[in-house]
């Protein structure tokens, strides 16, 4: 399985005609937010495969059109915030939004308000491992785990919560955005327990091996 993984800035190339040349063996796009929704249907349209998304702190309400149309998100694209899903044979858990910093920030939470999240999506994990015998593949966030990858800042601290559905549920991958790397030796790939975490900061190409 080969997933392409976007987030946070719109990458040139990937925008353009050069994209279906460059990922046409891409099985599925998964998104860890702050990206425009436009962007994202541009890859779902040319790449013809199922897109995944969680929303990013800097994720607008609505995005208009250029012809004043209003989008809540982007089109042909599924949002998967809270959710367990099943996509070609991968289970897929979502979990959008950053550590809350602003009192009326869109798509942040508190620490207390992630738990809830996380909590709700136990039932379904512990389901899945019932059914299947693995509760989770993929934890697909905007925001990193807690002392893992986070920044120096209120705004880029992790949740502590994602170390406990990862030690729980041992996803073998978490994938998320938020930070901006520029730096190239600063560490995006670390491993806790079980699980992979990986900053896909702007994108990462992914190849999961079958079990």
């Amino acid at each position: 399985m080969k997933l392409l993984a976007v987030t946070d800035k719109v990458v040139d190339f990937i925008y353009s005609a050069n994209l279906v040349e460059k990922f046409a063996d891409v099985d599925m796009v998964l998104s860890c937010g702050d990206l425009p929704y436009y962007y994202l249907e541009y890859i779902v349209t040319m790449l013809n495969v199922p897109l995944l998304y969680v929303h990013g702190n800097h994720d607008p309400p609505v995005e208009y059109t250029a012809s004043g149309a209003q989008l809540t998100g982007p089109g042909g694209c599924t949002n998967i915030h809270g959710r367990l899903v099943q996509e070609k044979g991968i289970a897929i858990a979502g979990l959008e939004g950053s550590i809350r910093y602003k009192p009326a920030g869109k798509y942040q939470y508190t620490e207390p308000q992630m738990w809830r999240q996380a909590l709700k999506l136990s039932p379904a994990l512990l389901r899945n491992r019932l059914v299947t015998g693995r509760a989770l593949d993929i934890l697909l966030a905007h925001a990193p785990p807690f002392g893992i990858h986070n920044g120096r800042d209120r705004t880029h601290v992790g949740f502590k919560s994602f170390l406990w559905l990862m030690e729980r549920f041992g996803p073998r991958y978490l994938l998320h955005g938020h930070r901006h790397v520029y730096n190239p030796l600063e560490v995006t790939e670390t491993q806790y327990e079980g699980t992979t975490i990986i900053n896909v900061y702007p994108y990462k190409v992914l190849e999961i091996p079958d079990e």
